[in-house]
């Protein structure tokens, strides 16, 4: 019962959380080409994809490169990253699209 209750209150209240979420601090680069993500499908390098440590899989996010002012929007399927000071993983399409190899100081929000 209680289980059932605490499944309900996060289908409810997690798009929510999501929705008001918003950082500031450094993407990575990375890449695992084939093999799976977290949330269980192939990674593809060539997707708009990111990681994420807390946001749920499938939460749009808006990047921002603060350095030029470039955004791309991607989706959460992976988590990570795991080095201190960083706050999302991205694909290096995703990169490429906010003209940056290696890191970036970014913001991000959930859409």
């Amino acid at each position: 019962m209680i289980a059932r209750s605490l499944a309900v209150a996060c289908l409810l209240w997690c798009p929510f959380i999501a929705m008001s979420h918003a950082e500031t601090g450094t993407a990575s680069v990375y890449a695992y080409e084939g093999e799976k993500t977290a949330s269980g499908e192939r990674a593809n390098p060539r997707e708009f994809t990111a990681a994420h440590r807390t946001l749920p899989f499938g939460t749009r996010v808006k990047v921002t490169n603060k350095k030029n002012g470039r955004t791309v929007t991607v989706r959460i399927n992976d988590r990570g990253p795991f080095k201190a000071g960083r706050i999302i993983d991205l694909t290096p399409a995703a990169a490429q699209r906010l003209d940056f190899d290696g890191l970036a100081p970014v913001t991000i929000s959930a859409m």
